[in-house]
């Protein structure tokens, strides 16, 4: 049974621009299933649940162990919450994951009255590559993954 892991802090990186909000976070050795983003008025929560004992230490059942020398992060779980400067639109937001790095584009709402609260996960594309579609282009209109996906074949 695997024991109940201490979530990880993610460092992250925030850009603005004029209409959106962008997010980028390394989430090393995730799948995009084990990634969920919660996102209410102008706080994101990012979590990533523990994929379970690297290859690396399961070495010690070979016939030539392995001592592990440095232990400097684990696959998870990861968990950052972070505050933006004005209220995003979950239900448009977009994510994508590749090369392990999350990132988030999030327009932003000029309307403050409201609450808006999303929660939703990746789907996966190919292999440890994910994605959420909730606008495409610079306009920003609603469109779902499975018009996108469409679109780009």
């Amino acid at each position: 049974m695997l024991e109940q892991q201490e979530r990880q802090p993610i460092r992250v990186r925030v850009y603005e621009s004029v209409g959106r909000v962008m997010i980028a976070a390394p989430m090393p050795g995730l799948e995009p299933g084990d990634i969920s983003v919660e996102i209410a008025d102008d706080l994101v929560t990012i979590r990533g649940d523990y994929r379970g004992p690297l290859k690396e230490d399961r070495l010690s059942f070979s016939d030539d162990p392995t001592t592990l020398l440095l232990d400097e992060w684990r696959p998870g779980p990861y968990e950052r919450e972070v505050s933006l400067p004005q209220p995003v639109s979950g239900f448009l937001a977009n994510a994508t994951y590749g090369n392990g790095v999350l990132v988030l584009v999030m327009p932003k709402r000029e309307d403050t009255v409201g609450n808006e609260h999303v929660v939703f996960g990746l789907q996966p594309l190919v292999g440890p590559r994910g994605v959420r579609v909730g606008h495409v282009g610079r306009d920003i209109r609603p469109a779902h993954m499975e018009g996108h996906l469409a679109r780009a074949h």
